[in-house]
């Protein structure tokens, strides 16, 4: 990967890709030079047993950055004065000896920049309900780095054919052990087959082994569309990794997604005309199968907090954020001690008022009822036995019969 130092003309300062113009930016005089994107130069390439066994890889002219905190692999200038690493926060990072990698066919640039970054980090931690207080000092602005992050994708024509049983329910009345008749939902289950074809687009797959596979599945997607082709100029000012999942692996893992969303298309296609499917049996095959290498922008950190390390992870495109962070054993306390409170309020007002009722039914003098008649129109008297005899009268037709 070519990573080159690009000097201002007018001032000599070192220019930066800038995310407001998309263009090389002087950060010292202001000079904007625009960056060429030719989308046709963006090659899609035939993957074939012989492709993958004898792919060459181009040579590169930057420098591999291992870290020794987590092991990842940096692509940095040669003259690079980084100085930690994006994921682990490490202090430290080690030149090892040139690698040779294929060069990117695309890269997706940054669409968010360094403040709005920091913004959005600020607005994630607040509302981290459950963490310490003082998180949110922790953050640097310095060990809060843009990287591009390298994946593949792959294209395919599927054709998948498949049996299944499709079932259909019905409604059937029984008569239940006490004799009712009850309404029951059985299931007539019928063989069933079907073919279908599918042209799968751009399945990613991550090339890398540093991060944490949870929090970039989460960090959310990136819109492919916006892909520009490979300069080297969008990588100036930041960092790119190296991949570390090969293009065998990765195909085997774009396969086993593509075999799971045939799967799922054999059943939906089941359910058009059943109610129920089940015991799917799939036979796929795939033909005109393309790839190509790209590198998509993260924003990553890492901070400690009480000797532990948490990453964070914020999308270049879209600015979703996704990370760790610890959790206030005084707030969770305050928590569950909150809803026992709550619990004990609500046990004792119901509790109380059962205890009135209680209590009141204590005091009503015992009743002996002597006589009752009862006649239609008429009303009722019941004298009790009791120094304080109390009486009722009733309409008849209030009465339960």
């Amino acid at each position: 990967m070519d990573k080159k130092i690009y000097y201002c003309e007018n001032c000599g300062g070192v220019m930066e890709f800038d995310v407001a113009s998309q263009s090389l930016k002087c950060p010292n005089c202001d000079t904007v030079v625009p960056i060429f994107n030719d989308k046709k130069k963006i090659v899609e390439h035939s993957l074939t047993r012989h492709a993958m066994q004898t792919i060459r890889a181009e040579e590169k002219k930057t420098q591999t950055m291992v870290c020794q905190g987590c092991g990842a692999k940096i692509e940095v200038a040669p003259n690079s004065t980084a100085t930690s690493c994006p994921y682990c926060g490490s202090s430290y990072v080690l030149a090892s000896k040139q690698e040779d990698a294929i060069i990117p066919d695309g890269v997706l640039p940054f669409q968010i920049d360094r403040k709005r970054v920091g913004e959005l980090f600020h607005k994630w931690m607040k509302g981290r309900w459950l963490a310490p207080g003082e998180l949110k000092n922790l953050y640097q602005k310095e060990k809060l780095q843009g990287i591009y992050l390298p994946y593949w994708t792959f294209d395919a024509k599927a054709d998948a054919r498949y049996t299944a049983m499709g079932g259909r329910r019905r409604t059937v009345t029984k008569k239940g052990p006490d004799g009712k008749t009850v309404q029951e939902t059985v299931v007539d289950w019928f063989p069933t087959s079907g073919s279908f074809s599918h042209v799968f687009d751009d399945v990613l797959v991550s090339a890398s082994r540093s991060v944490k596979r949870n929090l970039l599945e989460n960090v959310g997607s990136f819109g492919l569309h916006q892909v520009a082709s490979y300069s080297a100029e969008y990588f100036a000012g930041y960092n790119a990794e190296c991949y570390t999942v090969d293009l065998d692996d990765a195909h085997r893992d774009a396969r086993c997604h593509m075999e799971q969303s045939l799967e799922q298309m054999a059943r939906d296609d089941v359910l058009r005309r059943y109610d129920e499917v089940k015991d799917v049996r799939l036979r796929s095959g795939y033909r005109d199968e393309t790839y190509k290498h790209i590198m998509l922008p993260i924003y990553a950190t890492a901070y400690t907090y009480k000797g532990k390390k948490y990453h964070v992870l914020i999308n270049g495109q879209s600015g979703r954020v996704e990370g760790d962070y610890p959790k206030s054993p005084a707030k969770i306390i305050g928590i569950i001690l909150g809803i026992v409170l709550i619990l004990v309020i609500v046990y004792l007002l119901s509790g109380g008022s059962r205890a009135a009722y209680l209590t009141a039914e204590s005091r009503l003098p015992e009743i002996t009822v002597a006589e009752m008649t009862v006649q239609e129109d008429s009303a009722v008297s019941i004298q009790e036995e009791n120094k304080e005899a109390v009486s009722w009268d009733y309409s008849a037709d209030s009465l339960p019969m």
